[in-house]
């Protein structure tokens, strides 16, 4: 499925969290390797990725909830999203560090991207209006909006 105009903000943001887990989840068991793979995950969902969740969980989220009942699959995958988000937090504020704490963000952080691009995006597309995901393309960040958008 070709994902829609409106989310397509949201899946540009992942792609740099995919290729630091990616790599991170390779993490050798070295101090400089370790400090060096949680330094890029913690700064990635740190700072780009806070106004990513807020948007998910204030727009794309919150707009799905009405569909619960009648579409069981949305409660399904926002219980998920939610818990998903509360784990990442959880293990960014680790208070030590070890090549299985960094493999552990990493594959928390890869899993999440790509159950967020293979289920809820596909579902938010097949049940948000298009005013409903036009919110949430406006509340986006602007760097990874494209002037061609036009939206």
């Amino acid at each position: 499925m070709k994902r829609a105009d409106q989310l397509q903000p949201l899946s540009r943001e992942h792609h740099l969290g995919l290729v630091i887990s990616r790599h991170a989840k390779e993490c050798a068991n070295d101090v400089e390797e370790i400090a060096k793979h949680w330094t890029a995950l913690t700064d990635y969902i740190n700072q780009n990725m806070t106004h990513h969740f807020k948007v998910e969980d204030d727009l794309l989220l919150a707009k799905l909830e009405p569909y619960q009942h009648s579409h069981p699959k949305v409660a399904e995958v926002i219980e998920k999203i939610t818990e998903q988000h509360h784990k990442l937090y959880q293990l960014v504020d680790l208070p030590s560090l070890s090549a299985a704490k960094v493999q552990e963000l990493a594959t928390t952080l890869y899993d999440h991207i790509r159950f967020e691009e293979r289920e809820l995006f596909p579902l938010a597309q097949r049940i948000l209006s298009e005013q409903e995901l036009d919110a949430i393309y406006k509340a986006s960040a602007k760097n990874v909006k494209r002037e061609d958008e036009n939206r």
